[in-house]
């Protein structure tokens, strides 16, 4: 008598490695997988790992390859165990990740993520390994299912790729060049979010500023994006401001800009939409002008702090962080007083810093002038410490101002210890708050004041004056009851800045433009 056919659903776990975008294509690797019958593995051993991987780090290969040679004994002891790698790594070596790690199932690119579930299950029936890669975008991401991690906050994403040419960054080769979606289908997904109770979005792109630019020629784009800008405003502008008639929408956040594509009528647009946050990220990335050339970067620090004036100008309350590379090819202590001077100046609430690593495929990587390592780590301390001296002065600034927070959930870790919960001011500055007498969830809001600063965090431990309950912590809710048919993943979430599974943001991905 033949033994009994195993029927449980196939378990899956996702890794994720990079920025926002990698982030977010999770989300849409996991409704891929549970559309196709797949569910998340939880504690238990998954039937299939997935790779998302980031390409822009020296030794990003060589934690992936670490990472599947401590997998190997794993699948010999799991019959049926399938291995697939992903993302940008994928889409730079291609083959060679199988010859370098026979025992992977799937590769496939940053062009083609849908094709997942089908690659899988002809590796398992052709009991060999499936590579595709594509050159290009073959279906807009966001047509495809998607299992979001957070009820209450979302990426959008608004394009895919990037036209720059920054010699530091490798994504416009793994990313392609930079493709619009039209607004009537972003603006049908954000109001479809909103019916399903999420209160705040994220718009997303590698150059979220140049949206508009992937459609070529204004004459030849689309009714709906001429009919945005008819007025003189660009389609970004144009976006926001739409974002603002959603009703039910409380919350727009976007990352991550670029200084020369930063125009007036888009600080303004932020300035007159209630709902887009007094919040901003702006990449410096340097602050010497010999530096920004060496980087093709097409502002100058003049232009630069100028805008981050007219944005205090427009909006006083603005929160503005940026990312500053330390150390690239050249860069002498001249030029790093002067990224010290435009931190000096800028007074951002706080950075993301990098020590410029080489990048394999990318212009920087042959320039003369690498610098040592010894050189490059005291500079990179000089920074930080100035720019944690300069947050804390600027989070101090916060003392005694009542704020609604958006509550949110694992943003603190030592909530649990400390009594408090945590979650979002409307700048996205992180708040811990003394829980009030009325239950709250995730996706609450709370009205705290301001009683402690650190240079990371806010505390507010008085009780709190007033607890808005909300379709968002119903959503959360009714999905941790499992009454919505969902099941969560942990891959971060969009009002936090960085996700919880991944690893630091890196120069070149999305939140540095």
């Amino acid at each position: 008598m033949s033994a009994p056919m195993n029927t449980a659903p196939r378990t899956y776990e996702i890794r994720t490695y990079g920025c926002q975008m990698n982030v977010h294509d999770s989300e849409r690797l996991s409704g891929l997988l549970e559309a196709a019958g797949y569910v998340r593995a939880g504690d238990a051993e998954p039937d299939v790992v997935v790779f998302n991987t980031c390409a822009v780090r020296e030794n990003a290969d060589n934690r992936l390859y670490g990472n599947l040679g401590h997998l190997r004994p794993v699948k010999d002891g799991h019959p049926g165990m399938q291995i697939a790698v992903g993302g940008c790594l994928a889409q730079k070596d291609r083959d060679t990740i199988v010859q370098r790690a026979p025992w992977v199932d799937v590769v496939f690119g940053t062009h083609n993520i849908g094709s997942l579930p089908a690659l899988l299950e002809r590796a398992r029936v052709q009991s060999e390994a499936q590579v595709e890669i594509e050159e290009s975008l073959v279906t807009f991401p966001s047509t495809l299912p998607t299992r979001r991690e957070s009820p209450y906050a979302a990426w959008v994403s608004i394009s895919v790729g990037c036209n720059n040419t920054c010699t530091f960054c490798i994504v416009p080769s793994l990313r392609g060049k930079e493709r619009d979606r039209r607004p009537g289908e972003i603006l049908a997904e954000i109001e479809a979010l909103v019916g399903e109770g999420v209160l705040e979005v994220t718009l997303l792109g590698q150059n979220v500023n140049a949206y508009g630019s992937g459609f070529g020629a204004l004459a030849a784009a689309p009714d709906e994006v001429r009919a945005m800008t008819a007025g003189g405003e660009s389609a970004f502008a144009g976006l926001l401001r739409a974002c603002g008639d959603v009703e039910g929408l409380e919350r727009v956040r976007f990352t991550s800009p670029h200084p020369k594509d930063f125009t007036d009528d888009v600080i303004a647009a932020m300035a007159e939409t209630p709902n887009v946050m007094p919040s901003l990220h702006m990449p410096l990335q340097a602050g010497s002008d010999a530096v920004l050339r060496a980087m093709r970067r097409s502002y100058r620090q003049e232009r630069y702090l100028g805008i981050i004036d007219d944005v205090r100008a427009a909006i006083p309350d603005a929160a503005i962080t940026t990312d500053i590379i330390v150390g690239f090819p050249g860069e002498t202590e001249a030029d790093f007083e002067e990224t010290l001077h435009v931190v000096r100046e800028a007074r951002f609430s706080s950075a993301f810093t990098f020590q410029y690593s080489k990048r394999p495929g990318t212009p920087a990587a042959a320039m003369d002038g690498q610098l040592p390592k010894e050189v490059v780590q005291e500079r990179y301390e000089r920074l930080v410490a100035l720019q944690e001296e300069i947050s804390w002065e600027e989070n101090k600034k916060q003392l005694g101002r009542t704020m609604e927070v958006l509550v949110a959930e694992g943003e603190g870790r030592k909530d649990q210890a400390t009594r408090r919960l945590s979650g979002r001011a409307p700048d996205n500055r992180l708040v811990h708050f003394a829980v009030p007498e009325e239950p709250v969830r995730p996706g609450d809001m709370v009205t705290v004041e301001v009683t402690y600063a650190a240079p990371h965090h806010l505390v507010a431990d008085k009780p709190a004056p007033a607890v808005r309950r909300t379709r968002a912590g119903d959503a959360w809710e009714a999905r941790r009851a499992g009454t919505d048919g969902r099941q969560g993943v942990s891959l971060g979430m969009p009002s936090i800045g960085r996700p919880a599974q991944a690893d630091t943001p890196a120069p070149g991905c999305a939140t540095v433009s």
